[in-house]
């Protein structure tokens, strides 16, 4: 078999995938369904914003390629089952792409870019038809912060939002009293699943992506807390055996000394 040239072509990668796929091709891939590859496609989505959020070019391309691969591989496995392939995937998105954007392929005129997302919006409940739900093309399988932010921006869309961010601030106070007089644990996770919601809207309105702020913080933390093992390994003690207080101080010396 000889080894396929042209590196850099789209084409190349097709080809490359229909082998590995093909009669003499590598057991591995051969073996693959659409469902076998779900948890490690996820992996993959979660390694290219992992480079976004360290703001790594060089990884950042790596793992685009990793999720290329496995788009190609799913459109694979649907041509041989006679589904779709990669062809139908790009036809559909280019036909997406300029039916959403009349103000460059068509004569529609905009004024910024939130004209074009309210356009958007409107286009894409026109391809949903009539019956259907605005939230309905939402993935429920979302992270559920992310979920969270992604319905409460559809339906701030139609004008369902509060006019100010200190109104979704007092909510979030009048969330926390209701959690604090819970009665029992059924009613906790309610209110605890309120509370979060009305986070996440916050995080809306100021426009912070809440799945990144919490990635950060749990970076931060990793790096503080990593300091305070270190910390503890050069002293020749366990950090289990410091007091409350004395793994607090340690603490702060971390939030001082390790950056972010």
């Amino acid at each position: 078999m000889s080894l396929p040239e042209n590196l850099d072509c789209f084409s190349t990668l097709v080809e490359v995938i229909a082998q590995l796929r093909g009669p003499n091709g590598c057991p591995w891939d051969r073996q693959q369904t659409h469902q076998s590859l779900r948890e490690s496609f996820l992996q993959e989505c979660y390694e290219v914003l992992e480079a976004l959020d360290g703001a790594d070019a060089g990884a950042l391309c790596q793992e685009l390629g990793d999720l290329l691969l496995h788009i190609v591989l799913q459109a694979q496995i649907a041509a041989e089952a006679g589904e779709f392939d990669i062809r139908d995937v790009i036809r559909g998105i280019n036909a997406k792409l300029i039916h959403r954007h009349p103000h460059v392929f068509g004569t529609s005129e905009v004024r910024d870019a939130e004209e074009v997302v309210a356009n958007w919006e409107a286009l894409k409940q026109e391809e949903r038809g009539r019956g259907q739900s605005l939230l309905d093309s939402v993935p429920r399988e979302m992270p559920a912060l992310g979920y969270s932010q992604e319905i409460q921006h559809r339906v701030a869309q139609v004008g369902f939002d509060w006019e100010e961010v200190d109104g979704v601030i007092e909510k979030l106070a009048e969330e926390a009293s209701e959690l604090k007089r819970a009665s029992d644990q059924a009613e906790r996770v309610r209110e605890f699943g309120d509370l979060l919601f009305t986070l996440a809207n916050i995080a809306r309105r100021m426009g912070v992506d809440l799945e990144t702020a919490l990635r950060e913080a749990n970076r931060r933390f990793y790096r503080r807390f990593s300091y305070m093992e270190e910390v503890c390994r050069q002293r020749g003690v366990g950090i289990g055996e410091l007091s409350f207080d004395e793994q607090n101080a340690l603490w702060e010396e971390a939030k001082r000394r390790v950056e972010g």
